[in-house]
């Protein structure tokens, strides 16, 4: 992929994702969170290297991008969107705002039932496909045990499309 392409890490907040990106040498890299907080302690992280990327601070379902990506990256974001006028929201969203790929990662129906305190939708690779399905082409789906930080284990379902 071309190091010029417009990346965003949606949920990016501590992730290392984006220093990953910075490291292979990729210029035009967006983080969007919720947590400012934790788009803060990602920038202390990188120290000058934040200054290459676009921080923003959001809520999904009230963003509003000004420009296309070529690769839009969701871990666990859209499973936090449990009613249907948010997830149409995020439909409408993607399908405006992604002109290349897509991958989204979120709790598979073998996951847990809330996230930090709060509700979820738990989803598989027939639910993730069809939610995208007018905009989006599959490309790849496939399941996988994350083990958190305080020694339980998640199950994920991973799913990348191309736009159409």
């Amino acid at each position: 992929m071309d190091k010029t392409a417009k990346i965003i890490d949606v949920g990016g907040g501590e992730s290392k994702l984006v220093d990953f990106l910075l490291e292979e040498g990729y210029e035009n890299i967006s983080v969007l969170d919720i947590s400012a907080n934790a788009l803060e302690k990602a920038k202390k992280r990188l120290g000058d290297k934040a200054k290459k990327v676009n921080w923003i601070v959001a809520d999904i379902t009230e963003f509003e991008p000004t420009e296309q990506y070529d690769v839009w990256h969701d871990r666990a974001v859209f499973h936090f969107l449990t009613e249907d006028n948010d997830i149409k929201k995020y439909q409408d969203l993607v399908s405006q705002a992604v002109k290349g790929k897509m991958v989204i990662g979120t709790f598979s129906t073998n996951g847990p039932l809330k996230c930090s305190g709060l509700e979820i939708k738990q989803n598989d690779e027939i639910s993730l496909t069809s939610t995208f399905a007018s905009d989006f082409e599959k490309i790849e789906c496939f399941t996988i045990d994350h083990i958190t930080p305080f020694d339980t284990i998640q199950n994920f379902i991973f799913c990348s499309f191309n736009k159409k």
